[in-house]
Parts: C-alpha cells; structure tokens; sequence
C-alpha cells in the first residue's frame, strides 16, 4: 500500500502551523513535516479585539500551494482550531461583522445575566457545559444587543474551522466536537437547544444539524487541478489533542497544555449532577464519548508577560525561576482578570498585593508565581476529576506544547501526586491527523491509532516527588480559588 499524505491545519490562539503527515500502513510508521507556522494575534478593529482570518486563509492557501508545487498528492487535508469563536454570513456567504475573539470585553456582565434569567442550574443541565464569560452563548446574547443592525443580514453562523472549510470547498458544515464548546448544544439530544438559542436572540435557521467528525465536507481544488477531499476532524484542537493522547487506562487523566490548559477525563456518558456543577467541570463532545474536563488559563498568563518584558529566551528564564523560592506568592490563573488584561504583570502584582501576599517583582519571579499557581491549581482540578469518576487517577498524560516545559511538569507530578507522561508535542495536529487516516480507512480505531503515536513519538516520564511546599500553602491556594 503507498504512503498516505494528509494536511494537518492546526490553528491556536496564539499561533497556527499546516503540517504534512506520512503514514506507512504497513510499518504503522507516521512523520510530520512542518510546511508552514506563522502567529496568530488579535487585532484591534472597531474598538474590538478581533481575529484576522484573511490573514490565517492566506497562510492555509500558501501551505497548500506549497504542497501542489512540489508534486505531493494529498489524501485530504483537516483543520482545527480553537472553540467558541465565530463568524456570521449573509446569504452570498460573505462576513458579515468581525469575527471578534472571546478575550474581547463584550461579554462583560453577561454570564451573569443569563443565570439570573434562565438559571444556573437550568443552563447546565440542558448543556453539561463549563461557565466561561466568553462562551458563544453569551458572545450572541452581546451580538445581539449590542450590534443589532448586523443581525438582520446574517444567513448562517459557522464556528471557525467550519468557516475555514466553507472557504477552502463553498461547503457549510457545523462540526459537533466544536459545536459542544458553545454552550448552545442540548447535552441529550446533541442537537441545538432551542430554548438557549432564543434567549441569545439566535434564529435557529442560522445554524445546521451537527456532524459527527470524520465527515467529508467537500472537496478543495489546488492549481494542478488535484481534488483534495476536506474533512472536518474533531475540529475542536482538544479534542484533536485527546484522540491522540496514548492513555494508559481508563482511569488515566489527559492535561493538553498550552495557551490554554485543559485537564480531564474521557467518559462513554456526561458527567452532570450537583458536584460537577460545583466545580465548574465540562462535558464536551469527543471524536468517542465525552471529554470530561475543565479549562485552566494556562501558559497565557506566561506569553502574556515575556511579551511584556520582551523576554526571548525561555529556558533560561525557567531554569532561574526554578531557583526561587516556592509559593512564595499564588495567584488563581482562572480569575477573570487574567483573560485579557493590559498588563499581565500588574494585574499579577495586584492580585498579590490585594492577598496581602509576597508581590513577585522581578521577571523570575512573577514566572515562579504563574508555575507554582499552576501547578496548584492542576492540584485542584485533579482532585475534582478523581471524585467525579469514583475513583483515583492512575496516571496523567501532558500533551502539546506545554509539554516541553520539564520544570512545570514535574511540578504538577509533585502537586498533584501522579506520575505523568510527557508528549506528544503535536498532539493536535496528530489527533487531526488520526481522524482524517480513520475516515480514509487507513486506520481502524483510535485505540490503533493511540498505539501508532505511542511507538513512533516517544514519550518522557516524571515521577512525584515530596515537596512539601504546596502541602504548607494547599490550603492558602483553596482560600484562593474560592
């Protein structure tokens, strides 16, 4: 049988990369080779902060026409993204409005107007989902009441990698693993919830039944006149990053770590009662049953303040971080005020100073504060997952590009007590690639396709240590996230 070549479009909300892949069934042998990586940053339009997707389509198309120029015969290409994010069209299929980025303050106030009227409770049980201000749910309600005069143009909303589909085949496609991040999808039936579209003020035509991942949208042309099947993977890069976690066993925890950290558990069934709603804990769709997890802010609050102190070389700072005393000061990376501040570092400082907490001044030290709160927090989190699946994690497997961090992972091994697997790097874009070779019927399963990652990216382990640091500011770190 001949190599298979699959486009892996991985797009972060910091940065995107097209990757090719190579597979060779016979010897399950699977590489990646970088085409193309470029920066994915917001942009100030109309006093909102907005993504720049003629900017990210340009470096799709480019990746591609890269590919044809060189004679590669692609079996189809894939894309994810983040979730949650959207763009609006008219009925000619042209935007309508920015696609404006969950970091943007349009949201403000309104999470807590949706549960005054529709109920907390009520909101979780029809949907299993996080409470995030930026979720689509409350982005729409925002839309609505505050840009009224683009919703009488719009014919269809596409989540992200659903519109990058529609661009590269003129196909509409609504994606379920993203669709599931929303906060508008009814958790029992997995179809759109009525009664939540209304009150987002959202016409139900705008949007078309979920498809499951694996789905072939359509067709992209290259200019050698290659016809390249276009297949919505779990469009949604955790769920990408998760289908290609090699997890030890069922009571095996997944941490993807990168701008954003997202740690949980996989489950045939949702987790939805009194204790999961307690703490926050989401239920989103997976490439197989249920992702059962909750988002941490993660390296952002990282990126954010070496860009501030235009601090290039991140080994070094790791190494003399590490040096620092531990948990000398702790801040909740989940607090809303880490979203989009306009200084990370003085939003760091404040919330220190407001805890009547040691204030990390130099850049070693704020770096020491985010990994120690971090890995906290991952503490936190642990504990939640364990109780709600009944029984105690074996083992955590940290995918992505956080993985790369030795210093944070064994952090978290010592917080949390559990012995981690590190890798892979590329989870996302290898679990894009894993959805694409099993809708080509180049794989069977993911429980294969696991074990293909497995033998050709090898894995580094920590092992916990006593560090009895975070036992003595444990309880200090609850009082936090309170």
């Amino acid at each position: 049988m001949t190599t298979r070549n699959i486009a892996a479009i991985d797009l972060g909300a910091s940065s995107g990369r097209v990757m090719l892949a190579s597979y060779q069934p016979e010897q399950q042998r699977l590489q990646l080779r970088e085409v193309s990586r470029f920066a994915n940053r917001l942009q100030q339009r109309g006093g909102q902060d907005c993504w720049d997707l003629d900017a990210l389509e340009h470096h799709i198309r480019q990746a591609l026409d890269r590919l044809d120029e060189q004679g590669i015969v692609l079996d189809s290409i894939g894309i994810d993204t983040w979730g949650v994010d959207f763009v609006l069209l008219d009925a000619q299929g042209q935007r309508v409005g920015e696609a404006v980025s969950y970091r943007d303050a349009r949201t403000q106030g309104v999470m807590a107007q949706a549960q005054r009227t529709l109920g907390r409770s009520a909101i979780y049980q029809r949907t299993g989902i996080q409470f995030l201000p930026f979720n689509t749910l409350y982005q729409l309600r925002a839309l609505r009441e505050q840009q009224p005069e683009l919703v009488k143009r719009v014919a269809h909303l596409l989540l992200i990698p659903d519109y990058l589909h529609f661009r590269l085949t003129g196909q509409l496609n609504w994606e379920y693993t993203n669709a599931s991040t929303t906060q508008l999808l009814n958790i029992e039936s997995d179809q759109w919830d009525t009664e939540l579209l209304a009150w987002a003020g959202v016409p139900a035509h705008w949007l078309g039944k979920p498809t499951p991942p694996g789905n072939r949208v359509g067709y992209w042309t290259s200019a050698r006149g290659q016809q390249v099947p276009v297949i919505a993977v779990a469009t949604h890069d955790t769920a990408s990053a998760v289908l290609a976690t090699p997890l030890q066993d069922a009571d095996a925890a997944y941490l993807s770590s990168g701008t954003w950290s997202l740690m949980g558990i996989e489950s045939p069934v949702p987790i939805v009662n009194p204790r999961s709603l307690a703490a926050n804990i989401t239920n989103e769709g997976g490439a197989t049953g249920y992702r059962v997890l909750k988002n941490i802010m993660g390296l952002w609050l990282l990126q954010r303040t070496t860009q501030e102190l235009n601090i290039s070389d991140l080994p070094v700072l790791i190494a003399q971080a590490a040096q620092q005393p531990a948990c000398r000061s702790l801040v909740n990376p989940n607090d809303e005020r880490f979203i989009n501040p306009v200084n990370m570092c003085h939003t760091i400082q404040a919330y220190c100073r407001e805890q009547d907490m040691p204030v990390p001044e130099t850049p070693t030290q704020l770096v020491r504060c985010i990994f120690d709160s971090l890995a906290m927090l991952y503490r936190q989190v642990a504990q939640e997952l364990a109780t709600l699946h009944g029984r105690p994690l074996s083992h955590l497997h940290i995918v992505g590009g956080g993985s790369q961090n030795h210093f944070l992972n064994q952090l978290c091994a010592d917080a949390c007590g559990l012995a981690i697997s590190a890798g892979p790097i590329e989870a996302s874009t290898l679990g894009n690639v894993g959805c694409q070779l099993m809708a080509l019927d180049a794989v069977t399963d993911i429980s294969q396709f696991r074990r293909i990652v497995a033998q050709n990216f090898p894995l580094q382990h920590f092992t916990p240590r006593d560090n009895p640091d975070f036992a003595a500011h444990w309880p200090q770190f609850q009082s936090l996230s309170q």
